[in-house]
């Protein structure tokens, strides 16, 4: 056997010794390089600053538990699109509660995780103990979040809540990150706290799924819930923990694109369900259950940035084409997952 196909063979032999989890998580992080290489050669300019990236974090941090949140749900089998809705009702319940009522910001903060735990527990018992479809719990729970942050407040506005504008602008500086603006004066590079609230939700959710019974139980139910029940899981338990675990992101994350927003409005996270169920396939985790990694999913939000960053950039401002990108990047990671495994299974 020549050299080239000695090597080529290791190469397959190695791939199928990895997981289908550990593999997608692999091919995520290559292409999320790959691009930011790619535009740090090509487009220069802003991708050659560290705040660049760091804005893509400070961009996205509710993004980020989002997803993680769907990740969750999505590795046991089910889907949440309720997310979006529950931090726009989140976002407007804060507001009025901070600027109407005169709260404190701590209060806000419970309001929202009580938000986002009431979604979990109703839609979590719906899927879990009544059996019904999660995408048909959860498009109500869409409906139904959007029409409360109406109900609640039908008109946009700042908060202006002292406490809450000072929170809101707190940075947190990053050493050697930093740049020369245009009149010669070094900048340091920063982060916004939910920034840290979303590494810290992805640290969490990362240990309890790689180093928990709980962790091995979502996906042996994603994986097949009759095998599950079989090894004496209790699948419906562990499916009511998925959507009240992602409902409580759902809450927190909601505060984070508060303060990063500072305003309640009832357009607020249009559409970031479907950015987030995109983020977490992107990420390498299957719309069927049973293959994820909250890690990939960072990084599935990260690459979803980027993209978008790139079209910008290069002078496509309109919406329409970051949608359209966004849709030819999904297609294309879907068929490069479908193949890779296809082919790793047939080796």
């Amino acid at each position: 056997m020549s050299k080239d196909k000695k090597d080529s063979a290791n190469v397959f032999a190695r791939i199928k010794n990895m997981t289908d989890t550990n593999l997608l998580f692999s091919i995520t992080i290559v292409i999320f390089f790959a691009m930011y290489i790619g535009a740090m050669l090509l487009q220069g300019g802003a991708f050659l600053r560290g705040q660049t990236f760091l804005n893509l974090l400070n961009a996205n941090g509710c993004l980020i538990i989002l997803a993680c949140g769907l990740s969750l749900v999505m590795i046991t089998g089910g889907i949440d699109i309720s997310v979006g809705g529950v931090t726009a009702l989140v976002c407007m319940s804060c507001a009025v509660y901070l600027d109407k009522h005169n709260g404190s910001v701590v209060g806000a903060l419970v309001i929202a995780i009580l938000i986002g735990l009431f979604f979990g527990v109703v839609q979590g018992f719906l899927v879990a103990y009544l059996d019904i479809q999660p995408f048909i719990v959860t498009l109500a729970g869409m409906f139904f979040a959007r029409g409360m942050t109406t109900i609640v407040n039908n008109k946009p506005f700042n908060v202006a809540h002292k406490g809450f504008v000072k929170l809101k602008g707190t940075r947190i500086r990053i050493p050697y990150m930093g740049s020369y603006n245009v009149r010669g004066i070094y900048v340091d590079a920063y982060i916004e706290i939910g920034v840290v609230v979303a590494l810290v939700t992805v640290a969490l959710l990362f240990v309890v799924l790689r180093w928990t019974k709980l962790g091995r139980n979502f996906y042996a139910v994603g994986g097949n819930a009759n095998s599950a029940l079989m090894l004496g899981i209790n699948v419906k338990r562990t499916k009511f923990l998925s959507h009240l675990i992602c409902g409580l992101l759902a809450g927190i994350g909601g505060f984070v694109y508060f303060m990063h927003v500072g305003s309640g409005s009832a357009s607020h996270a249009a559409g970031m369900e479907m950015n987030a169920i995109a983020s977490s396939i992107i990420g390498g985790t299957l719309l069927t259950g049973g293959v994820g990694n909250i890690i990939g999913t960072l990084f599935g939000v990260l690459s979803l940035g980027t993209i978008q960053n790139i079209v910008s950039n290069a002078g496509f401002d309109e919406a329409w084409w970051t949608g359209i990108t966004i849709a030819l990047m999904l297609c294309v990671f879907l068929v490069i997952q479908s193949v890779v495994i296809s082919k790793k299974k047939s080796i």
